[in-house]
C-alpha cells in the first residue's frame, strides 16, 4: 500500500515549490507524481493541424518526486508523516502519526 494516493492534499516541502499545497492528479512511475498548480514550466508546442491542436507556449504541472512532498492534515493544518495501522477485521488503513486518525474515512 502507498503512503500517498491519486487525490491526497499534499504539501511541497522542499524545491522552487516549497510551501504550496495542491491535490495529487497522477502518479507518474513509482517516485514521481503531478501535484495541480505545483512545480509549473512552461512548454513550447508546435502545432499540429491533423490533431486541431494550436501551437504556442503551454503551461504545465512538472513531476515533483515523492520525497519532496507530505500530506497535509487538516486538522493540525501542517505537513504529517503517513503510518500504517492494521484493523480487527484484518484491512489495513493509513494514519497520520502526530494525531493517530485515520485517512481514509
Amino acid at each position: 500500500m502507498k503512503r500517498i494516493h491519486k487525490g491526497d492534499e499534499v504539501i511541497v516541502t522542499t524545491g522552487r515549490s516549497k510551501g504550496q499545497r495542491g491535490h495529487v492528479l497522477q502518479l507518474v512511475g513509482a517516485e514521481k507524481l503531478l501535484v495541480e498548480n505545483v512545480n509549473m514550466v512552461k512548454r513550447h508546442t508546435k502545432a499540429d493541424p491533423g490533431r486541431n491542436k494550436p501551437g504556442g507556449i503551454v503551461e504545465k504541472e512538472s513531476p515533483v518526486h515523492i520525497s519532496n512532498v507530505a500530506m497535509f492534515n487538516p486538522v493540525t493544518g501542517k505537513a504529517d508523516r503517513i503510518g500504517f495501522k492494521s484493523l480487527e477485521d484484518g484491512s489495513k488503513v493509513r494514519i497520520y502519526k502526530s494525531t493517530g486518525e485515520a485517512v481514509d474515512i
